[in-house]
């Protein structure tokens, strides 16, 4: 069964439910969360703005805020739990999220997605689609 479950959380509430279902899962398992916060750089591509160090220091606050909040819901539940927060590198979210699977010793990863279709899809991108093209570990999809 698992042992260590990584859960790519960024405050949605797709990534709410991820975080539900794979703290039911660890308490059934007996396994531990590992929570990723991963701090996106492409959210600021294509706005033709120059952004400094402070939206940075703005996004990166509240990545740690979202992973406290994170941290302390599993634990109230009694399950063991770590977190990562990435800092906004160039690459993907997916990226992250496979590297930490690696790095953590995850053996399942655990996501909630949007479940876009046609042109949503095509323009919104899917990270949850690329991390389960990637993962070096099953992935369990958890819709909205």
């Amino acid at each position: 069964m698992y042992k260590r479950i990584l859960v790519p959380i960024d405050g949605s509430e797709t990534s709410k439910r991820g975080l539900d279902e794979a703290v039911k899962l660890a308490k059934l398992a007996g396994a531990s969360i590992h929570l990723v916060h991963a701090l996106d750089q492409f959210v600021f591509v294509g706005t033709g703005e120059t952004y400094t160090a402070d939206v940075f220091g703005l996004q990166k606050e509240a990545g740690e805020r979202i992973l406290g909040t994170g941290k302390e819901q599993v634990a109230a539940r009694g399950v063991p739990v770590t977190t990562y927060l990435s800092e906004p590198l160039p690459g993907r979210v997916c990226d992250v999220v496979c590297d930490q699977a690696r790095e953590s010793g995850a053996d399942l990863i655990v996501l909630g997605t949007h479940g876009r279709r046609g042109i949503g899809r095509l323009l919104m991108g899917s990270d949850a689609e690329q991390v389960l093209r990637l993962s070096p570990v099953p992935v369990l999809l958890i819709r909205a």
